[in-house]
C-alpha cells in the first residue's frame, strides 16, 4: 500500500512539471460514492482553469464504458477487480485502495429482523430480498459472497437465496433515483423489497429518508467487506493524478469517513 502511494506521488510530481494543463478531469465513480465524492470534488483545490466532472454508476458498467473508449481519467471503483482489469489491459496504472465499506441489511418499516435472526428472515419465503446486480455492480457480488457464507451455516441456503434475490439496482436498465434521493429508500418505501442487502453507507442514507426504516448489522459469520480502489488512466492529465492524491490525503479521507467509509490513510 505504501509503495503504491509513493508511486502515485512520484508520478504526480513528474506530471506536474508538464507545461500542458488539462481543462477537465473526468472522474467515473461507484454510485455508493456519490455524496462523498461530490464533496471531495468541491473541496479539491484544483489548478486554475481545471474543473472536475463526475459520472456515477455501477463499477462494472463504468469499467466497460472505459474499455469501449469513453474518455475517463480516474475510476473510483467499489471493488479492486474492476480497477485491476483496466491495469491489466494497459489502460491504467496499478490501482490503489482508498477506502473500505461493508455490507449491511436495510429493513423496510415494520419488518421484524435483528442481526441474530437475519439469515432466518432472509430465507423466509414471505420476505422480498433486494440486491444489486452481480458482475455489473460489486454490491451484487458482495451479496452473493454472503450467500456463500450462509451455505456453510445452513446447507441449501445458497440455492434459496440465489433463487429469491431480486436484482433491483446496479444493472444497465435499473431505475435511477431522482437527484438528492436514495434509490434504496425509494425501493423499500414502495416495498419492492422488505430487506435490502447493500453497503452500510447506502443503508445509513436510506434510513434518513424513510421513517421506520432500519439498518441491521450483519453477523460476523456472514459479514462481507468491500474494498474501494482508484485507477488513474495512463493517458490522464497531471491534474487527474493530483486529484487521486487528494482522495488519499487527510482532507479527502476525512470526508470519506464522515460518510461512513473506513479510510485507509488515517488512524
Amino acid at each position: 500500500m505504501i509503495a503504491r502511494m509513493v508511486a502515485f506521488a512520484m508520478a504526480s510530481f513528474a506530471a506536474s512539471t508538464s507545461v500542458v494543463q488539462a481543462d477537465v478531469i473526468r472522474v467515473y465513480a461507484a454510485g455508493s460514492l456519490r455524496e462523498a465524492m461530490t464533496e471531495i470534488v468541491q473541496a479539491f483545490a484544483s489548478p486554475a482553469g481545471t474543473t472536475v466532472t463526475t459520472v456515477f454508476g455501477p463499477s462494472g458498467i463504468l469499467r466497460e464504458w472505459i474499455e469501449k473508449g469513453e474518455d475517463a481519467h480516474v475510476l473510483a471503483s467499489a471493488d479492486l477487480s474492476n480497477a485491476q482489469a483496466l491495469a491489466r489491459t494497459g489502460r491504467a496504472a496499478a490501482p490503489v485502495v482508498f477506502a473500505r465499506n461493508r455490507l449491511c441489511a436495510l429493513a423496510a418499516p415494520g419488518v421484524e429482523v435483528e442481526s441474530k435472526t437475519l439469515l432466518e428472515r432472509l430465507l423466509d419465503p414471505s420476505i422480498k430480498l433486494g440486491t444489486s446486480t452481480p458482475k455489473a455492480d460489486p454490491g451484487g457480488d458482495y451479496a452473493w459472497q454472503l450467500f456463500e457464507k450462509a451455505e456453510k451455516i445452513h446447507p441449501g441456503a445458497y440455492a434459496s437465496l440465489d433463487a429469491k434475490a431480486l436484482k433491483l439496482v446496479g444493472g444497465a436498465e435499473s431505475p435511477q433515483a431522482p437527484a438528492g434521493r436514495s434509490i434504496y429508500a425509494i425501493l423499500i418505501n414502495e416495498r419492492k423489497a422488505d430487506i435490502f442487502l447493500t453497503y452500510c453507507t447506502n443503508a445509513i442514507l436510506a434510513t434518513r429518508e424513510v421513517q421506520g426504516a432500519r439498518m441491521v448489522e450483519i453477523p460476523d459469520a456472514l459479514s462481507v467487506g468491500a474494498t474501494y480502489a482508484l485507477a488513474v488512466m495512463n493517458d490522464a492529465p497531471p491534474a487527474a493524478l493530483r486529484f487521486a492524491l487528494y482522495i488519499l490525503s487527510t482532507p479527502g479521507q476525512t470526508i470519506l469517513r464522515r460518510y461512513g467509509f473506513t479510510p485507509v490513510t488515517l488512524p
